[in-house]
């Protein structure tokens, strides 16, 4: 058995921290799309589709969160009966939950985004929608975002306002803005941070 390195643990950590990364552009990139095109069978108004993806992505981390924060306490508590070894407690809930992805009831956090999804008075959509046809997305979201939480610092994403001033060091503008324009109209795709700076730039649509 390999003794317990900080430097190899480390390598570790920044390999998974890539990994997760890149995963986050690969949904933006491809999942991202898939569901749009889902809404769009249902939905003719491109702002609309664009609306309800973004608030799928901020309910779908802040599940991930809430089950995270829950099971890393009781893992806490478990191990804490017998902890031995070099890294602090929190380090090795960290790494336990990293390696036991199970512990995760990815179903449940996928329904209460979609719950939360149908109630949510900014999202305006004919009746006849189900959000259970970007199930994919919000599953891979919800997976994502909580492996994300056993990374330290934590990966998260920033939260928009619409109307605020556009910062061109945390978003992109979309292609069908207006360039001219200082203000986001809505936000298309979450940045994602770590400990207050951009890893991964965001995109809005700006408008006068």
């Amino acid at each position: 058995v390999r003794a317990w390195s900080p430097a190899r643990a480390g390598r570790a950590k920044a390999s998974h921290r890539a990994c997760l990364i890149a995963r986050f552009g690969f949904v933006y990139a491809r999942e991202r799309l898939d569901a749009e095109a889902r809404l769009r069978t249902f939905i003719c108004d491109m702002e609309t589709v664009q609306r309800i993806i973004y608030i799928a992505v901020v309910e779908s981390f802040h599940a991930a969160k809430m089950a995270f924060w829950k099971i890393r306490i009781s893992v806490k508590e478990t191990l804490a009966l017998d902890h031995i070894g070099p890294e602090p407690l929190e380090v090795a809930a960290l790494d336990y939950i990293a390696r036991h992805q199970d512990l995760y009831d990815v179903c449940q956090s996928v329904q209460d985004v979609i719950c939360s999804m149908n109630t949510n008075p900014k999202i305006p959509y004919p009746p006849d929608v189900d959000f259970c046809v970007i199930r994919t997305l919000i599953r891979e979201l919800c997976s994502l975002a909580f492996s994300m939480q056993t990374l330290i610092p934590p990966l998260d994403i920033a939260l928009g306002v619409d109307g605020e001033l556009f910062n061109r060091a945390m978003y992109y503008r979309s292609c069908d803005s207006d360039f001219t324009a200082s203000f986001v109209a809505y936000h298309v795709w979450p940045p994602l941070m770590e400990n207050g700076v951009v890893i991964v730039k965001g995109e809005v649509v700006t408008k006068k």
